[in-house]
Parts: C-alpha cells; structure tokens; sequence
C-alpha cells in the first residue's frame, strides 16, 4: 500500500480527544485517524451507492406525476405551511 503524507490542522480539543481515543485504543494518533478518514469515506461511500441504487430509474416527471395525484383542497388543521412560506 503507497501511502502519502498530508499536513492536518485541527483544532487543539478535537486534537486531544483523538489523541486520548488513539491511546485508549493503543494506536498511534496518525493510525487513529488513518483509521478515522477510512471509516467515514467507506460510510459516505456507501451511503451514495445505496441512495442510487434506491433512485433506480426514478426522474422528476415521476414524482411530478405522483403529484398530480394528490387531491386539490385545503390542508388539515396543523398541516398548514407556515406563513413565511407562502406566496
């Protein structure tokens, strides 16, 4: 594995917080946060793949035939939109 230094400033709390969760888990800061950057970029990465594969095939004129569907009247009491929200 090629590996590639990359100079990181954090702030000083978020700082010794991982450099206490790095000792607690007996690693070395850097490996912590190696660790750290690997996680969130397999999490993010998953997360897109799943929301795609979700959309399929789905578009706008879907939803705006969804839409169409949905009966012209007055909304529930609580339901309405708030004022600052409307035209």
């Amino acid at each position: 594995m090629s590996k590639q230094t990359y100079p990181l400033k954090l702030p000083a709390s978020i700082k010794e917080a991982a450099a206490r969760l790095a000792k607690a888990d007996g690693v070395s800061l850097n490996q912590w946060i190696a660790s750290a950057v690997a996680q969130k970029v397999g999490a993010v990465e998953t997360a897109a793949e799943f929301f795609k594969r979700r959309a399929g095939a789905a578009d706008g004129d879907g939803m705006a035939a969804l839409l169409d569907l949905v009966p012209a009247r007055e909304p529930d009491p609580g339901d309405e939109l708030p004022a600052s929200w409307r035209k």
